[in-house]
């Protein structure tokens, strides 16, 4: 069993002494892992950084085998982001989110092509903050749990959304809220595609993709916390944004 294919590279462990597993996400074959041979040598450990894009072959006796991969790399993406803090911090997060939601060794081309587009524009963007919360939002949607912000879930009114019910994932307008609105998320411009800079607005759009991470997608993954790499990106865009 063999294929070639490229792909962003999401984890490494090693394995043994002087190889290493790792998991690559690619267009035609999902999130997939191998043994890379001398993994962790010191040829090979600059290449198997997270984010790289890797050109991949995968040899295998049996399908079911993990395999192992021999690879050469197409683009260091953390170059472009060694000054940006914030920037690595979104590449931990949404490397450690692909392994932790994606089922193994099933394509979402979707999912793939709003992560390339999102790798290569951290730390090379000034808009790459909202589009890390687009592909939050398109991770959910992609994964059967994503949010209808099309018109008001009361009254049905397109114009005038102001919050996301936290049970429904659904728009409502301030008319419809009413009382409840204390219990509702706020529904951001840059929830509605809105590019911004405003880092308040995007950790209010964050706080809503946070939640429905939390309460949709971890439950059906048999209720796992989310990866620790998520809440540190948005701790030090909070951090960033008190600062600024």
């Amino acid at each position: 069993m063999d294929w070639r294919d490229e792909g962003a590279l999401l984890t490494v462990r090693p394995h043994g002494e002087t190889s290493a597993i790792v998991e690559v996400f690619t267009a035609t074959h999902g999130r997939h892992a191998g043994v890379v041979r001398g993994g962790i040598s010191r040829k090979l450990t600059p290449t198997l950084q997270p984010g790289t894009q890797l050109s991949l072959e995968w040899r295998a006796r049996l399908d079911e085998h993990i395999g192992t991969f021999r690879v050469e790399p197409l683009r260091s993406r953390t170059a472009a982001m060694m000054g940006d803090r914030l920037a690595l911090h979104a590449l931990a997060s949404t490397c450690a989110l692909l392994s932790f939601a994606l089922a193994e060794r099933d394509p979402q081309p979707g999912i793939y092509a709003a992560t390339q587009h999102l790798l290569d524009a951290l730390g090379t963007e000034a808009r790459w903050p909202s589009l890390y919360l687009l592909w939050e939002m398109a991770l959910l949607e992609e994964l059967g749990f994503g949010l209808d912000l099309s018109r008001c879930a009361v009254t049905g009114a397109t114009e005038g959304l102001a919050f996301v019910s936290p049970k429904t994932g659904r728009a409502v307008t301030a008319e419809g809220a009413g009382d409840w609105a204390d219990r509702l998320l706020p529904l951001t411009p840059s929830l509605l595609g809105v590019p911004s800079t405003d880092r308040a607005d995007l950790l209010a759009g964050l706080r809503v993709t946070g939640h429905f991470l939390a309460s949709r997608l971890a439950p059906a993954l048999g209720d796992r916390p989310l990866p620790p790499a998520r809440e540190r990106f948005v701790e030090r865009l909070a951090r960033d944004e008190r600062s600024a």
